[in-house]
């Protein structure tokens, strides 16, 4: 036995205006293009968890709040520990080699009329700033056409 959407005691609930998050696109989907965290962006169509937008006409933020910081890697921590009998306390100098790490996040907000999303993506590498860029360039440009 199936049951309605909505609540089966209540007042029918109208379906949704075309347009709307979460409302039925009329026209096909298709494959999925571009995907930058939880977006999905196919020929037609913006997929966010909230709902689908009109990929025509979106508008396509990127805001990075990330920082580098300069720590001592754990194999360097380590070796300086275990070797520093046999070395009489040199192994310490191991302890001035630093690496740069990013942390942070970037933000790629979309909109279309008047729905909005942001996705929050943490940064684990320098190299994903470029690329999320690079994505949502890319992404623009379809959205333009």
């Amino acid at each position: 036995m199936t049951f309605p959407q909505g609540d089966p005691w209540g007042a029918p609930t109208p379906p949704p205006e075309p347009g709307t998050p979460g409302s039925p696109v009329p026209s096909a989907i298709g494959p999925v293009i571009v995907e930058i965290a939880e977006i999905q962006v196919t020929s037609t169509v913006v997929r966010t968890p909230v709902g689908d937008l009109p990929l025509a006409g979106s508008r396509w933020q990127v805001s990075d709040h990330w920082i580098s910081q300069r720590r001592t890697p754990t194999w360097a921590k380590i070796v300086a520990f275990v070797a520093i009998c046999p070395t009489g306390f040199l192994s310490l100098l191991l302890l001035l080699v630093k690496e740069t790490v990013p942390q942070g996040t970037m933000h790629v907000t979309v909109t279309s009329g008047q729905h909005q999303y942001v996705a929050r993506i943490t940064l684990h590498h320098e190299d994903d700033v470029a690329s999320i860029n690079q994505q949502v360039n890319y992404v623009r440009s379809l959205a333009a056409l």
